[in-house]
């Protein structure tokens, strides 16, 4: 296929603006997918995305349109997958920035913007869900236009759901979107995108040829590992796989490399031709950094293999999770894995659930703290068991991001309270659509990654009555007072539950834990004392009371001075007994603590 007749591009929007509904549209109006095989949703092939509505994995298809060929990768929207965005971009030359009419421009619609302005790419802005009765389509065109700096003329309409408009996006793509300048003479190279493993066939690569083109059954080798291999199929998306004979410069499609080695196949390597030289490797991608941290184990011991092996097949479809091994004196063996949030985390433990068959204990999610040591040394910690000696350490500092809040204006001041109370610092307001009298705003905050972990983006739901909208990505490192809060159990550390948290909450959140073990841990034959310690300093304290055996069931009628007799006998009998003993701690003990 010539290059003057290709164009890809994708589609990028915040969650939920109909991304995956006008990708369906789409593949209608070319007629790639038949219509009795239409369903809602086509692209999002994971049983997952179809039950939350949401796009989870980039997804390519081809289609034919008018004497062109087009390459769409329908995107996800959430801040979590990011990454997936900034792949996507990397292998196309234009986006369609998809803005919903109901609700303007929101938080990722501005971040996935700026990813596609770095790449250079043209943008295509649409107004999405015209069709609804609350659509407010000249509100949404000035936001637009105020936010890429276009003319009103160069925003399309359009609705993913009647089909109104669709076509002309179709047209736009087609004029607007630049065809690829690969160089067909070249030795051929291709960037991998994403990756998929197949049990025949082992690891299948999804690439973006660049130059030089590539035929089944030749010769190839991945630039970075150095793994040989052979092109056993190549084809392209529609949006399942179809085999093809070739795959040319410009054109988007798979590799099955037959490689049975997960780790040989990397996702932003490029593929080169065996024995041609020194080929200069394409530009990857920035390595990921993983902002969140959680411990993941089997709940069977046994486990550990199989959960191993599935965490390095899902590392295959999600190359922004990174993991290493972790043994807890609780839990076992297991993983402490790196993701880029909250939701990437529910993620992985419902794919490792639904497709592994795994039964996980998850615990709570912390960040990365940067620790700077007297002997001039520097680490980087992500368990609280990494914390060296206090008298060792000269300071600790924690992740801060950038945070951008779209919000109408009216809940301005239930979001700046909101923000001041997770300790964010305000940096500025602006107003979208050009004035203060539009109505909407995005406010700029700098705080602590570790506050807007757990519940932040419900409280933000709740003060904004659902309105507001959020993206953040990481500033850097800065001090912090950070401690190790150690939970002991009859007077016995219990190293797995210990936590990291700020000095001034450590009370708080102390009082919490014991109350929740007092709750969880069985009665003994003595009374244990449950204690949050900072060093060697208790902090809060319960106390679950003795089991008492009724002493008294034997007695019947006689002097009252018999029944006082027996029970001061018990009475010594426990004294002797306080805090004696080692306590068997429930799973459900852990879970009550360790969970969110």
């Amino acid at each position: 296929m010539e290059q003057s007749k290709i164009r890809n591009f994708c589609i990028i929007a915040h969650i939920d603006h109909g991304k995956s509904t006008l990708a369906d549209r789409l593949l209608e109006i070319t007629g790639t997918v038949e219509k009795r095989k239409m369903k809602e949703q086509m692209l999002d092939q994971m049983e997952l995305e179809r039950e939350r509505g949401i796009t989870i994995k980039l997804a390519p298809a081809r289609m034919d349109y008018n004497g062109h060929v087009l390459n769409l990768i329908d995107t996800p929207g959430h801040v979590d997958f990011t990454y997936e965005v900034s792949r996507s971009l990397a292998a196309v030359e234009g986006a369609v920035l998809l803005v919903d009419a109901t609700q303007g421009v929101q938080a990722q619609t501005i971040a996935n913007l700026y990813l596609a302005i770095e790449q250079n790419l043209a943008i295509i802005p649409v107004v999405n869900k015209i069709d609804l009765p609350n659509a407010d389509v000249e509100r949404t065109r000035k936001e637009i236009v105020a936010l890429v700096g276009c003319e009103p003329g160069d925003v399309m309409l359009a609705s993913g759901k009647t089909g109104a408009g669709v076509p002309e996006i179709l047209e736009a793509v087609v004029s607007r979107v630049p065809p690829p300048r690969g160089k067909d003479s070249s030795p051929f190279r291709a960037l991998i995108f994403d990756s998929t493993y197949d049990e025949f066939k082992g690891v299948i690569a999804f690439v973006r040829v660049v130059d030089g083109a590539i035929k089944r059954g030749e010769k190839i080798v991945m630039r970075a590992t150095g793994a040989a291999g052979e092109a056993l199929e190549v084809g392209y998306f529609r949006p399942q796989f179809v085999t093809g004979d070739s795959l040319a410069a410009g054109e988007i499609g798979y590799v099955v490399t037959g490689h049975k080695e997960i780790d040989t196949v990397r996702v932003g390597d490029t593929i080169i031709a065996a024995g041609a030289g020194a080929v200069e490797p394409l530009p990857g991608y920035r390595e990921v950094k993983p902002m969140v941290f959680a411990g993941i184990f089997p709940k069977e011991g046994s486990d550990f293999e199989r959960l191993r092996e599935a965490m390095l097949k899902l590392r295959l479809s999600d190359s922004s999770l990174i993991f290493e091994p972790e043994r807890s004196g609780a839990l076992g063996f297991g993983f402490r894995i790196g993701l880029l949030g909250l939701l990437h985390l529910e993620i992985v433990q419902e794919r490792l659930r639904r497709e592994h068959n795994l039964e996980l204990v998850v615990t709570t999610p912390s960040v990365a703290y940067r620790v700077f040591q007297t002997d001039g040394r520097e680490t980087i910690i992500k368990s609280p068991a990494d914390l060296p000696d206090k008298t060792r350490v000269l300071r600790i500092e924690e992740p801060w991001v950038k945070l951008d809040v779209v919000t109408p204006k009216q809940f301005l001041g239930g979001v700046m309270q909101l923000a001041a109370g997770s300790r964010g610092l305000y940096v500025n307001t602006e107003y979208l659509g050009g004035g203060e009298s539009d109505g909407r705003a995005i406010l700029h905050f700098e705080i602590p990654l570790s506050s807007i972990l757990v519940d932040f983006y419900d409280k933000l739901k709740s003060v904004s009555s659902g309105f507001a909208s959020m993206n953040y990505e990481l500033l850097g490192y800065r001090e912090a007072e950070i401690v190790r809060l150690d939970v002991l159990v009859a007077e016995e550390p219990v190293e797995a539950l210990s936590t990291l948290v700020w000095e001034e909450d450590a009370q708080r959140i102390g009082r919490n834990i014991v109350e929740r073990l007092k709750e969880s841990i069985p009665k003994q034959q003595f009374e244990i004392k449950l204690q949050a310690a900072i060093g060697g300093k208790i902090i809060a304290a319960e106390r679950v009371p003795a089991l008492r055996k009724d002493v008294l069931a034997k007695l019947y009628g006689g002097d009252v001075t018999r029944k006082m007799k027996l029970l001061e006998k018990q009475k010594k009998g426990k004294k002797k007994m306080m805090g004696r003993g080692s306590v068997e701690i429930p799973t459900e003990a852990y879970l009550a603590v360790l969970k969110r």
